[in-house]
Formats: C-alpha cells, sequence, structure tokens
C-alpha cells in the first residue's frame, strides 16, 4: 500500500538533493512511509492497474493458453456473482415469513401501497384495525384519499412499492424490493472492493462479510427505508471510484513521457490540463438524491462524498506534478465536484415527489395558494413542498417519545442495544413440541463477531489514513462517517441502533482491507504468508460461524426457548 504524495524519490527513480529535501518526503518519512526502490510510472501512481490474472491453474487443468486468460479474466465477475448468488439465497428463503406487519413495516407498507394507487400518502385507519384487514383472507384494504402528514420522503416507499406492484399487498410483495436491493448491494461491493483494493480476492471477502452479517441480513428481508438509502449510498460510492480512476487515467495520458517510456510529473499539465466530461459523477450525484430522498440521513452522504471528491482532485493533481494543487483544483475541478453533483442531487430529490406534485389532496400540497410574501415569486407548489418538508424536519428533531429498542450511537459499533422487530412464544404449535417452550425473533442484531473486528478494522484504517496516507482507509472511513456520525447530533432523539445498516457496506470494506493486511504483501516470505492466512482465515471463519449460530434470530425461525436464551450474549439485547 503506497501514498500518493509525489516524492521525488518515485519520480521515474531519480533520487535528488531537493528531492531529499522536501518537507513532503521528510513528513513522510516520519510516519514510516519508504520509498520504492525501483522506477514507477506515473501514469501508473495514478491509475493503479489491476493486477495480471494467473492462468497457471486454468493451464493444468486443461484449458489452452487463450482460454485460461479467458478464465482467468472471468473471475472479475464470476466470483462477484457467486457471493451475490448465495446472498439472495439467503435473503429470499421464507421471505413472506412471518405473515405479519413487522415493526415499522405497518407504516411503510401501507403508505407504499397508497403511493401507487394515489401518487401521495394516503390516510388508513389505527393500525390495530388496519393491519389485520390487510393480513385477512379475503383482504380488506381501508385505505382513503385525504392526505397523510409522513415523516419521511418519497422515494424509498416508491422502492417498496414496486414490489407491491408485483406481488400485491402482501408479506412477500413489501419485502421483495429491499431483499432484491441487499442481495445486489452485496455484488455491488464485491466490484467496489475488486476497484478499490485491485484485488478480485478482497472484494469479494468484503461481499462475503456483508453477505453474513446479521443486520444486513435482516434488513434486506424488512420492509424499511434504511436498507434502501444504504443501497443508492454505496451506488454512489461505486460510480465515484470509476469516475476518480477515469479522470486520473485522462491526467496520466496527457503527461509528457521521457525517453524510457516513463511518465513524468509535470507542473503544466498538473495545474492545468482538464479531466473532460465526467458522466460517472453525474450518476454518483444521481443515486445521492435518490439516498437524500429515501430518509433525510442520505444527506449526509452528499456532503461528506463532495469532500471526498475534491480531497481526490487535490491528489490526482499533486501526482500529476501541480506545485499549487488545492488551487489548480480551484480553477479546473471544483466547478465540476460541487457545480455537478449538488443540483442533479436536488433536481432528483425533487422528482420523486412527481406524484405529490401532481395531486390535489396530498397533505399541504396547495399550502402556498394564494399566500403572498417576499418569497412569492417562488412557484406556489415548492413553497408548499418547503413548508411541508420544515415541519417534517420539526418532528423528526423533536421526536422524543421513550421507545424500549432506542439507543445511543455510542453502543452500535458494539451492538450494544439492537432492535427486536418480531417475537412470538409459540407453544405446541409451528413446530414447537418441547415443554420449555419456544421463541420466535427477529433481531436486528449484526453478526457480533463481525462488528468487533470491525471496531479494530476502523482504528487499523486511521492508522493508515492518517500515517500511512492511504486513500483508499480514508474513502472508507469516509463512507463509515457519512452513515455514522451524523447521529451523535440527535443522540437525545428516538433513534435506533439499526440506522446503522447504511454504513454496514463501508465496515466490510474496512475488514477486508485488515484481512489483506493480515495476510501480508504478496512479496513476503512464506512462512509471513502462512502464518497471515492462518490468521485471517481462522477471524473469517468464526465469523461465519457466528452468523449460522444467530441464523434463527435473524429469520424468524422456531426455536427451543433455551436455545434462544443462550443466543442473548448480552443482557441489552433482550
Amino acid at each position: 500500500m503506497t501514498s500518493d504524495a509525489p516524492t521525488r524519490e518515485q519520480v521515474g527513480g531519480q533520487a535528488s538533493t531537493e528531492g531529499e529535501s522536501s518537507a513532503w518526503a521528510r513528513r513522510l518519512r516520519r510516519f514510516g512511509y519508504a520509498p520504492l526502490d525501483r522506477p514507477v510510472d506515473t501514469r501508473e501512481r495514478l491509475v493503479p492497474p489491476f493486477p495480471e490474472p494467473r492462468t497457471r491453474r486454468w493451464e493444468s487443468a486443461g484449458l489452452s493458453p487463450r482460454l485460461a486468460v479467458l478464465a482467468a479474466r472471468s473471475v472479475g465477475w464470476v466470483g462477484p456473482v457467486l457471493v451475490a448468488v448465495v446472498a439472495g439465497i439467503l435473503r429470499f428463503w421464507r421471505l413472506g415469513s412471518p405473515h405479519d406487519l413487522i415493526f415499522d413495516e405497518t407504516y411503510y407498507a401501507k403508505d407504499s401501497w397508497s403511493m401507487l394507487r394515489l401518487g401521495y400518502e394516503g390516510t388508513w385507519p389505527d393500525r390495530k384495525v388496519a393491519d389485520p384487514q390487510i393480513l385477512a383472507h379475503p383482504q380488506v384494504i381501508p385505505l382513503s384519499d385525504a392526505g397523510s402528514f409522513v415523516a419521511h420522503p418519497p422515494m424509498g416507499k416508491w422502492v417498496i412499492g414496486l414490489g407491491e406492484w408485483m406481488f400485491g399487498l402482501d408479506p412477500f410483495g413489501w419485502r421483495f424490493m429491499t431483499a432484491v436491493l441487499g442481495t445486489l448491494s452485496v455484488l455491488m461491493l464485491c466490484r467496489i472492493g475488486r476497484r478499490l483494493f485491485r484485488s478480485t480476492a478482497l472484494g469479494c471477502l468484503a461481499g462475503a462479510l456483508m453477505t453474513v452479517d446479521g443486520l444486513h441480513l435482516v434488513m434486506s428481508r424488512t420492509a424499511l427505508l434504511d436498507l434502501v438509502v444504504m443501497f443508492f449510498a454505496l451506488a454512489a460510492f461505486g460510480c465515484l471510484l470509476v469516475d476518480r480512476d477515469k479522470a486520473r487515467a485522462r491526467l496520466a495520458a496527457a503527461l509528457p513521457v521521457g525517453a524510457d517510456g516513463f511518465a513524468r510529473p509535470d507542473a503544466h499539465t498538473g495545474e492545468h490540463a482538464g479531466t473532460g466530461l465526467r458522466p460517472w459523477r453525474l450518476a454518483a450525484a444521481f443515486f445521492l438524491g435518490l439516498a437524500a430522498a429515501s430518509k433525510w440521513n442520505g444527506l449526509y452522504f452528499l456532503a461528506f462524498f463532495v469532500a471526498l471528491t475534491v480531497l481526490w482532485d487535490v491528489g490526482a493533481r499533486r501526482v500529476a506534478g501541480a506545485h499549487h494543487p488545492y488551487r489548480a483544483v480551484l480553477r479546473k475541478d471544483l466547478g465540476r465536484s460541487t457545480l455537478s453533483l449538488v443540483p442533479v442531487a436536488v433536481l432528483t430529490y425533487l422528482a420523486t415527489w412527481t406524484g405529490w406534485f401532481l395531486s390535489d389532496k396530498g397533505y399541504d400540497r396547495h399550502w402556498a395558494d394564494g399566500r403572498g410574501g417576499v418569497w412569492s415569486w417562488i412557484p406556489a407548489p415548492l413553497r408548499s413542498l418547503w413548508h411541508y418538508e420544515h415541519a417534517v424536519y420539526e418532528f423528526n428533531i423533536n421526536l422524543h417519545a421513550w421507545h424500549r429498542y432506542k439507543s445511543n450511537p455510542w453502543s452500535w459499533l458494539v451492538q450494544g442495544r439492537p432492535v427486536s422487530f418480531y417475537y412470538e412464544a409459540p407453544k405446541g404449535q409451528d413446530g414447537c413440541h418441547v415443554t420449555a417452550g419456544c421463541s420466535q425473533e427477529i433481531l436486528a442484531l449484526g453478526t457480533p463477531l463481525l462488528w468487533w473486528a470491525g471496531c479494530f478494522a476502523l482504528l487499523y484504517l486511521l492508522f493508515r489514513w492518517a500515517l500511512r496516507r492511504d486513500w483508499r482507509a480514508g474513502a472508507v472511513l469516509c463512507g463509515v462517517a457519512g452513515g455514522y456520525l451524523p447521529w451523535f447530533n440527535y443522540q437525545d432523539r428516538t433513534i435506533f441502533s439499526f440506522y446503522a445498516v447504511v454504513f454496514v457496506p463501508f465496515l466490510c470494506l474496512a475488514v477486508a482491507m485488515m484481512v489483506g493486511a493480515v495476510l501480508g504483501p504478496p512479496d513476503a516470505d512464506q512462512r509471513r504468508r502462512t502464518v497471515g492466512a492462518v490468521g485471517a482465515g481462522v477471524l473469517v471463519l468464526l465469523i461465519v460461524w457466528n452468523f449460522i449460530y444467530f441464523f434463527p434470530i435473524y429469520t424468524g425461525v422456531t426455536i427451543p426457548y433455551p436455545d434462544w436464551q443462550a443466543r442473548m450474549w448480552l443482557d441489552s439485547w433482550i
């Protein structure tokens, strides 16, 4: 793992007095950074290549050299797809069970159906009346067209509603799309990890870790909004990674090449070369708009990722040879960062309210009609939406109602207070035939060993970022920070630990990066690699075992009460 900092020692292997004495080089050495002992092409530093796939095993299996290369290269997709298939099987297995509206599904499943029928959230009777009617056979849907005040934007409910449109207003229908997004997010994470670490194995490991995370599994099988936010935020992160590689590749192509074929840093190129159109950055802005339009905490990812892209651009300009990289970014890139991300995200957010804009009975839809004032030049529908959103914001920040499963974000990383979505104690039914009785629970609990290992992984990434200038560690930490840190502003509000699902992918990337460090560098001696492989393998196998052990309380499987009690490792889990 090398730094992006452009020291003279790395530029075509040319060491000089100026490079030896540069403040930047001395600072890096102080933190343990060692320059490479071989010439490095600046183009390679800007865009590190993917390792060439190994073909020896394929050739030993009888394939021709050409087919062996194709087979080896296909692993970059075959591996992630296989991991995603396993994730999909786990997420769709008995998806319609329990046949109930569990936890807050009672709000989002009904609001989603309302939006399919009306374009906005209508009014339902009290849940004690409406829920049995929806679950009954024959079904009764007691929906009225009077607009209802709701606490969250519409996009996540549109997503849930797509499953209801395909399969009806029943448990499988309202959970279908979160299961789809949960499965696709595993596939995305494998590919994102591969691009981030330039390693198919570590990318697939990150996806496999998320496959066996209990919190991600539970949220993928429940019609709540938080997993939808996670999916769009992860998609935006992946788009920004692709944008980073492509923009740096354009800078690399513009660098002058010496007689030895190596590209050299060049101040003029570093400060004045353009990076062209950046469609992947626009795609990231689109996904960030959808994240914020699913739940407001998605908005924080926009702020953190804008800062991340600016720092990435600064790093690219510095490696390319810019003497004043921040000034170069201000002139050449900053507009492309903020003026592309923010407006596209805002327009995307507004577009998700189309059903409300086109309605006559949506809540507060005509609040601004006929009202004058200093803001009367803004179209009335937009002022009505602003008024509605302000009321929603006031509701959310002032929500201090007591709840049995509320928790403080300080406890989330260690899974101190998970949320029980569903609990029944069947006796003599549902396969329970033991005298001690049985339990059926769906507990939104992250796989404990994965999350506890994640705490150490985050400390390791802080070290890599702060003292080794590893941009990958900083990128992963930025994703964790965007999903986690904002909640510390609302510690007095009624909040729950399952909100942490939005940064689960980044936690899994952190653990995968730590496992890569345990494995050791590719050029390490055999003993070091063997010891590292054993240590990494033991950790991963323990996490998988831990997931299997807790699987019954992630999926509502009926188990004897003593077995359920044995899984309550901490008193705060009950």
